[in-house]
Parts: C-alpha cells; sequence; structure tokens
C-alpha cells in the first residue's frame, strides 16, 4: 500500500475542485442517515430535498446529483460547500479514499485536480489509516 510507505502530503486549499466530476458518471455518495441530516439542516421537505438534490441509485438509496456544469449540487458560486457542517463521509474523508492512496498512481493522478496534494507537512500514518476506515464504513 502506497499510503503506509510514501509520505503523503495534504493541505485542503478550499478551492472545490474535489467537488467537481463529471455529471453523467458522478454523484455524492451519502447514506440514508447522512441525507436525513443534510434535508434537515437545510431545512425543507423530504420531497423537495430528492426532486432537487438527489438521483436515485437503486430502488431504496439515494446520491447526492451532481449539477450539469458538473459541481456537486451544494456548492455555491463562490466555490464553498454550503452544507460544510453536514457533508457526508466521503467528503469529510477526502483524498483519504483507497482508490487514491494505494497506488503512487492513483496519488498522482489525484494530484492533477487537486492543487492540496502533496502541499503543507506530511499526514501521519495514523491519521490517514483513521480516515480510510471511515470512508469505508457505511
Amino acid at each position: 500500500m502506497f499510503y503506509k510507505t510514501g509520505k503523503l502530503r495534504f493541505e485542503c486549499t478550499g478551492c472545490g475542485d474535489c467537488c467537481r466530476g463529471n455529471p453523467a458518471q458522478y454523484y455524492i455518495y451519502a447514506s440514508s442517515r447522512e441525507l436525513g441530516k443534510i434535508q434537515r439542516f437545510l431545512d425543507i421537505s423530504e420531497a423537495w430535498f430528492r426532486r432537487r438534490y438527489l438521483v436515485r441509485l437503486d430502488t431504496s438509496s439515494f446520491g447526492i446529483r451532481m449539477m450539469p456544469a458538473g459541481h456537486c449540487s451544494f456548492l455555491d458560486g463562490s466555490g464553498k460547500c454550503r452544507i460544510y457542517s453536514v457533508r457526508p463521509v466521503q467528503c469529510r474523508t477526502y483524498p483519504w479514499w483507497p482508490e487514491i492512496v494505494e497506488t503512487r498512481a492513483g496519488w498522482r493522478n489525484e494530484a492533477k485536480r487537486c492543487e492540496g496534494i502533496n502541499q503543507g507537512v506530511v499526514v501521519p500514518l495514523k491519521k490517514i489509516t483513521a480516515e480510510l476506515k471511515k470512508s469505508t464504513e457505511d
């Protein structure tokens, strides 16, 4: 595992690039508990929340929709998250996802889109491991 041998540095710059992707292929995963927190935080009805912000993944689960311009539904015009205090684990644990940190190639590839990768101080392995555990729990 690359993250166990590499000295990974990361410092979030708040650029919002991690909140962007191809709207035809991507969505933000969130558990039903997380979606409930977001809906209550926004103080809107469940029906409106589903219509406006979610994409159906299967008969019983939803993800947060990416907008046609390729950004998360909750990214505001200045590139800031409107639901930051209740954002899903997927967002909280970035960039400590297995597909990013398990190989040098994965880390290098993600660094092309995230200006915070390879910046700042070396992140302790204990923190990376804890974040990886969170990112794979449901």
